[in-house]
């Protein structure tokens, strides 16, 4: 028979394994930019992955629930319609997105899930209103 810290060693190891097989096998995409993802989209159709970049300024359409999405040579449509959106969303803004890249009348459109805006720093200018 087993001594109580020999099923104790057991259990814990199980616990462990089934730990480690559950980050492998669940583990994140990392995070791409704007350009990364328009570099062969083809690839990345259908799949959920997780983009980031900046809000192209006065792109936000809250009618249609679009925005666009730029890196440093790219752009892509982000539709926010049934999005999880953290407050904040506006110009200029650096965001992180999740959801799924696809092609609609021939234009690439990612329908995001969550939608993540960076905090205003502390240093930028004040405006008067």
């Amino acid at each position: 028979m087993l001594t109580h810290r020999a099923k104790l060693l057991i259990v814990g190891a199980v616990l462990t394994i089934a730990l480690m097989a559950t980050v492998l096998i669940e583990a994140p995409e990392a995070t791409r930019s704007v350009d990364e993802v328009m570099e062969d989209p083809d690839d990345l159709q259908g799949r959920d992955i997780a983009i980031r970049g900046e809000v192209l300024d006065g792109s936000i359409n809250n009618a249609t629930y679009t925005f666009i999405l730029h890196g440093e040579s790219e752009q892509i449509i982000v539709s926010f319609k049934d999005a999880s959106v953290s407050n904040g969303l506006d110009d200029n803004r650096t965001v992180y997105a999740e959801g799924t890249l696809v092609k609609i009348n021939q234009e690439w459109v990612f329908e995001a899930e969550v939608i993540k805006t960076s905090c205003p720093s502390k240093y930028e200018e004040a405006t008067d209103d």
